[in-house]
């Protein structure tokens, strides 16, 4: 079954950091453009960070530029995003989506994603 899973969310203070992973099963991420994409109550779904298959070319929305960093590690199948001086605005449900089309451009259109996993909550509040 094909599948990415994400995980790492959770509470964290004003301030604080948290690092989610994107797991994938049933493929290999090696082929892959890995975006991360948000979602608030009340709000359209926003792309915040992505990263081509090859790790070569990275992109952040300006709302995470020099909070945010992304990483791959493709022996372990895994993305990574570090998220770091959190704001209660950086709350929300996030997806990992994986996209083969145009896989070495980063891209945080939805529309050229393929799968998407089922999200993990990140709270920042005190």
């Amino acid at each position: 079954q094909v599948q990415v899973v994400e995980s790492g969310g959770g509470l964290v203070q004003p301030g604080g950091s948290l690092t989610l992973s994107c797991a994938a099963s049933g493929f290999t991420l090696d082929y892959y453009r890995i975006g991360w994409f948000r979602q608030a109550p009340g709000k359209e779904r926003e792309g915040v960070s992505c990263i081509s298959s090859n790790g070569g070319n990275t992109t952040h929305a300006d709302s995470v530029k020099g909070r945010f960093s992304i990483s791959r590690d493709n022996a372990k199948n895994t993305v990574y995003l570090q998220m770091n001086s959190l704001k209660p605005e950086d709350t929300a449900v996030y997806y990992c989506a994986a996209g083969k089309r145009f896989s070495r451009l980063c891209m945080l259109d939805h529309r050229v994603y393929d799968y998407w996993g089922q999200g993990t909550q990140v709270t920042v509040s005190s």
